[in-house]
């Protein structure tokens, strides 16, 4: 099975051989496919692209957005949505850099300490999320809109309304490192967010019933699996990654602010559907998400080498989005059509 698609795919009748490279095209390799073609343009048109400094600031740019990917890859997949994931991570990064920076706790522990804070922080607004949307059958679009003003809210009342400053120096550096000077370090914590994303989501019973409740809940249930608690689990770790992706923000800009994470929520969701994930549960893949957020972040590079301005980039990244959902509904439709051969 490759891994831009975990999703079980239904067996292909003996006389649809000859269709199978095409079917592997369309369900697994067609992102990434993509994501080498822009890589290609870019490398060939846009000036500066194709250097190392450049992908060392396209390696950096993309690691938070990864991370907040990764976990909502989780909810989506379940069929449900979380808009709070911005807001959260803002609160986690005030909450981190308090517990670095609160006097008397000793340096060795205040890193661990704070990775501890975040990590709960995020664990308990994604829990708070799962367990009101399951609890009154809640539309998520309500409740974790609801998650993202009481969060905001929460980071301005905790910080003070104030950037939080004075991380520990080591803390600093070890977010500024770069591996073998081609990997910052802040990047290899994405790739190994996404690496337990995709061992649980493939070879675990709960990823097969993250799968088929997205396919179909009742079915779950009806052997004798209880969906609520797994689609609770799902918000719990996307929360929990917004905890890490906190952490890794704090290791990028070395601040707490009650105002990080504006917009990072329809980034993350944009990066999950670019991926392959439907929106409607059930297909998907984490390193397809993995890619969606490379394809992103690539063309926000390429565009502003290319002298295009802030003002005009969400427009072409919209457009691509849009795009990308039109050519997911077309890719189902000439998927089934293969299968039925």
């Amino acid at each position: 099975m490759s891994p831009f698609t975990e999703a079980a795919s239904p067996p292909v009748r003996q006389d649809g051989r000859w269709n199978r490279p095409l079917q592997f095209l369309l369900r697994d390799a067609g992102v990434a496919i993509a994501l080498a073609l822009i890589v290609l343009f870019f490398s060939l048109t846009a000036p500066y692209f194709a250097t190392t400094e450049n992908f060392l600031k396209v390696f950096v740019q993309i690691a938070i957005n990864t991370v907040l990917a990764s976990g909502m890859t989780f909810v989506i997949l379940t069929g449900g949505i979380d808009l709070s994931v911005g807001s959260v991570l803002a609160l986690c990064t005030v909450v981190g850099a308090l517990t670095m920076t609160w006097p008397g706790i000793p340096v060795a522990a205040a890193v661990p300490l704070a990775l501890v804070a975040c990590m709960g922080t995020g664990a308990l607004c994604g829990w708070i999320n799962g367990f009101v949307i399951e609890q009154w059958k809640i539309p998520p679009f309500i409740v974790t809109l609801g998650m993202l003003n009481m969060a905001s809210g929460a980071a301005r009342v905790v910080s003070n309304n104030s950037t939080i400053t004075g991380l520990p120096q080591a803390f600093v550096d070890f977010g500024n490192a770069i591996i073998a000077g081609v990997l910052p370090t802040i990047f290899l914590v994405a790739l190994c967010v996404v690496a337990i994303g995709w061992f649980v989501l493939r070879f675990t019973v709960f990823g097969r019933m993250i799968f088929a409740i997205g396919n179909n809940e009742e079915a779950v249930r009806l052997s004798g699996h209880a969906p609520r608690t797994y689609k609770i689990a799902a918000y719990t770790i996307c929360g929990l990654t917004a905890g890490t992706a906190a952490m890794v923000y704090l290791l990028r800009l070395n601040v707490g602010s009650p105002i990080a994470g504006i917009g990072y929520e329809l980034n993350a969701i944009a990066a999950v559907i670019i991926g392959g994930t439907s929106l409607s549960g059930g297909k998907g893949s984490i390193v397809g998400t993995l890619v969606g957020a490379c394809i992103l972040q690539v063309l926000s590079t390429g565009l502003q080498l290319f002298g295009i301005g802030d003002n005009f980039k969400p427009i072409v990244i919209g457009a691509v989005i849009i795009l990308a959902v039109v050519l997911d509904s077309y890719r189902d439709r000439v998927l089934r059509n293969l299968e039925a051969r």
